[in-house]
Order: structure tokens, then C-alpha cells, then sequence
């Protein structure tokens, strides 16, 4: 396995589900940290600065759309994918979006590295 130097932030409040993303993306090279709420996601992305954030939108705390927001409001430029169940309508052109029902995890792997700039 090819270590890729980039770190990404994985936000989710499933625990189960938490752990199998960060387990693929771990073992696919990349640097993971993870939070399990908005909050936490803020916290973490001004400590550790990732590259990218992989985040479910409904959460305790905080959701993806407000800790989006904070991250934009204290002028963190973090690319975010959403990774989520939930229906969007306008919200879905500010973001890239990805449907859990619907996309396999492979999938979810070459958004990312695509949007990172990785081979």
C-alpha cells in the first residue's frame, strides 16, 4: 500500500460506520482523523488542518451545513464532501455530495482522490 500524503477529516456520528471509513481510507494511505459531531469536526480541522473533510450532514451538535459554515466563518478553506442519506435541494451546487444509500465506498475513495489531486 502506497502511503498518500494527505489527511482527511472524517465526520460522522455512526460509530460503526466511523470506524469502516476510517478503516478503508487508513488503509488506502491516507492520514484520517475523525470527530463524531459538527463541534468536534471544528475543533479538529483547526488542529490538525486537513486537506479535506468527509462529513455527514445530520449530527448532534452541530450538522455539516453549520460546521461548514464555522469553517468558512474562521476562514478555513477545507474542500467538504458531504457523505449523507439525506435529500438535498439548493444546497447540493455549494457542495460535492454523496448519497450513503447510493454510491459504493469504492466510489467514495476516487471522489476523494480525485478531488485531492491523488492518483
Amino acid at each position: 500500500m502506497k502511503k498518500i500524503n494527505k489527511k482527511i477529516l472524517i465526520v460522522e456520528d455512526d460509530e460503526d460506520f466511523l470506524f469502516i471509513l476510517q478503516k478503508i481510507f487508513t488503509e488506502r494511505g491516507f492520514s484520517v482523523v475523525t470527530a463524531k459531531d459538527g463541534e468536534k469536526a471544528v475543533e479538529t480541522a483547526k488542529k490538525e488542518k486537513p486537506n479535506l473533510i468527509l462529513s455527514d450532514i445530520l449530527m448532534p451538535r452541530l450538522d455539516g451545513y453549520g460546521m461548514a459554515k464555522k469553517l468558512r466563518e474562521i476562514k478555513m478553506d477545507i474542500p467538504v464532501v458531504f457523505l449523507t442519506n439525506v435529500e438535498t435541494k439548493g444546497d447540493i451546487k455549494k457542495f460535492d455530495y454523496l448519497q450513503k444509500s447510493k454510491v459504493h465506498i469504492n466510489d467514495v475513495v476516487e471522489k476523494i482522490k480525485k478531488k485531492l489531486g491523488v492518483k
